[in-house]
């Protein structure tokens, strides 16, 4: 919430209101005026492409007809909570890594699948994504002792560190990693610094090539994909600024 511009807005729409009701009209109108104008750009402008097309455009898909040693799906695409409370996997926006990784281990039967995904950040004992996304692969049709799964990572950086002990990949080995388009840049750049350098696969895009299509997205869409920039561009700069990135905005 600290670090959603949105939200922010909101807090200026309140916290002016609250001023103006007290008396201090001058701040007040000040930080309403603010909210309803930030607000107002997000409504009519393309924010929402602008702060995420660089991060979804950075890494091209990759050509096809290559052998891949192994393929690996990141965390992310699995409600844990509502899978576990439901008794059944529930996707959520970023359904497209795991149906990608599907279709990218039938394409590729020689290939190594390895899953990393732990407990929720906040839940941190509630049920491993892992433990969801096993099921589902049974479901969808991939054997059961073809994935290998690595159950502990709750962050992009512990992804990287537990999964690369996990697999001790080969030098010259040549691996595809499957996530979101946008969460990409990060993600590579977490993995290459702990030494493992893998062709990226973009998948779950949100931006258009076409500007103009995103007329047909609602104001809570625009919010949402906002907040989302915000979070990888301050993940990148906080990953770099702990060494957790070979570089603050990896490129191929």
């Amino acid at each position: 919430m600290i670090l959603s511009p949105v939200a922010w807005l909101a807090a200026f729409c309140g916290v002016g209101a609250v001023l103006l009701w007290l008396g201090y009209r001058r701040l007040g109108r000040g930080l309403v005026s603010v909210a309803a104008l930030g607000f107002a750009a997000v409504a009519w402008l393309p924010l929402d492409q602008w702060l995420l097309a660089p991060l979804e455009n950075r890494f091209p898909q990759p050509p096809p007809g290559q052998h891949y040693d192994g393929i690996l799906v990141l965390g992310g695409a699995l409600e844990s909570a509502m899978s576990a409370d439901r008794g059944m996997p529930s996707l959520n926006g970023a359904a497209e890594r795991l149906t990608s990784f599907v279709m990218l281990a039938r394409e590729h039967p020689e290939a190594r699948l390895v899953f990393t995904g732990g407990p929720l950040p906040n839940r941190p004992d509630g049920p491993p994504e892992a433990d969801g996304v096993r099921i589902l692969m049974c479901q969808l049709g991939v054997p059961a002792d073809r994935v290998e799964y690595e159950k502990l990572s709750r962050t992009t950086w512990e992804n990287a560190v537990l999964a690369h002990a996990m697999v001790m990949p080969k030098p010259g080995e040549h691996w595809l990693m499957v996530t979101s388009a946008a969460h990409m840049p990060r993600a590579i750049g977490a993995f290459r610094r702990v030494g493992w350098n893998l062709e990226a696969y973009p998948v779950g895009y949100k931006t258009f090539r076409d500007i103009d299509n995103r007329a047909s997205r609602r104001f809570g869409e625009r919010i949402d994909l906002i907040d989302l920039a915000a979070h990888e561009w301050v993940g990148l700069l906080y990953y770099r600024l702990r060494d957790r990135s070979s570089a603050l905005f990896p490129a191929p």
